[in-house]
């Protein structure tokens, strides 16, 4: 194998609205780069991070048990490695605290290259335990709803008592993703974890199971109608949607333009949109404008709900 390799891998769109840490969607067109090389030391190191302007990091740390990139590097040559190691150059292009799985996109670019470096390479649905220890130092819990599509690709079901198994759905034709992230704000994932209640009631415990087997069924039969009409969160959403000072204006916008449904991505501040593939350019136009008339600069992306996961770039 060469001494080293340059690994991609995409953002991604966490809970999609219905599957809170159980759906996850991969994001085309942004995403974070690895660079791993072989050294022989014994502990992976982190040479450089640098951030989407390609200048050094001001936040992320090059020590190795601070990077979720080091962190799954190390957990994968512990159990795999065999003699040696290697040093990692961290590429942001996912913005942090920004809800598309910034820490996640590093984890899995991490082990994808250092994966590609092994006198043994493992497959790569067999990387997502590795890649899960870096997001679990990120956010403090374990959920893979943005590990397992940035590894994977396209739309996973991840609930933690399936790992390391995990479900690649379906995608209904015709469906595209939309993501606005608003640049001006930003959420702290595992913050915002500790804020939820603790509890819920009965009621809403099954409206949201309902909710999310339905929507399961709607990808398996390619229903968009049943999907528009499931692709609700009544326990997570209401309780996070009032610290994105935009989320109303910005969904509202989204369903004036025809999306199918629209949720905070993860913990937020950015907000996704499904919507017919005719409908999604004017949506993410409309969710940009309402967004820049509450004052906060944005950007948007438009993906296919197919995009493809982690890959070895050279």
């Amino acid at each position: 194998m060469s001494d080293f390799v340059t690994a991609f891998a995409p953002a991604s769109i966490g809970n999609v609205g219905v599957g809170f840490d159980m759906l996850g969607l991969a994001l085309a067109g942004v995403g974070d780069r690895v660079v791993a090389r072989r050294t022989d030391g014994d502990r992976v190191t982190i040479a450089e991070v640098r951030g989407i302007d390609g200048e050094v990091h001001p936040f992320l740390s090059t020590n190795a048990d601070e990077n979720t990139a080091s962190i799954a590097a190390q957990a994968l040559l512990d159990a795999h490695g065999g003699d040696g190691s290697v040093e990692l150059k961290v590429h942001k292009g996912v913005p942090l605290q920004s809800g598309m799985g910034s820490s996640a996109a590093s984890a899995v670019a991490a082990v994808v290259a250092t994966n590609a470096l092994l006198d043994s390479p493992l497959e790569v649905e067999a990387l997502l335990p590795f890649a899960v220890e870096g997001e679990k130092f990120a956010s403090g819990s374990l959920h893979m709803d943005n590990v397992a599509p940035s590894l994977l690709g396209g739309l996973i079901l991840c609930p933690e008592v399936l790992l390391p198994d995990v479900v690649r759905l379906p995608i209904p034709d015709g469906v595209s993703a939309v993501l606005l992230h608003p640049e001006d704000l930003h959420v702290d994932t595992a913050q915002a974890r500790r804020s939820l209640a603790k509890g819920i009631s009965m009621q809403q415990w099954l409206e949201q199971q309902g909710l999310l087997a339905a929507f399961v069924s709607a990808c398996a039969s390619g229903d968009i109608e049943l999907m528009s009409k499931t692709l609700r969160d009544v326990i997570i959403e209401p309780q996070r949607s009032a610290s994105v000072v935009c989320f109303d204006a910005v969904t509202a916008a989204a369903t004036k333009a025809g999306a199918l449904g629209s949720s905070l991505s993860g913990s937020g501040p950015s907000i996704f949109a499904l919507c017919r593939d005719e409908d999604a350019r004017n949506a993410a136009s409309a969710m940009e404008q309402a967004c820049r008339v509450q004052g906060i600069g944005c950007q948007s992306w438009v993906s296919p709900m197919n995009a493809p996961g982690a890959h070895i770039e050279t």
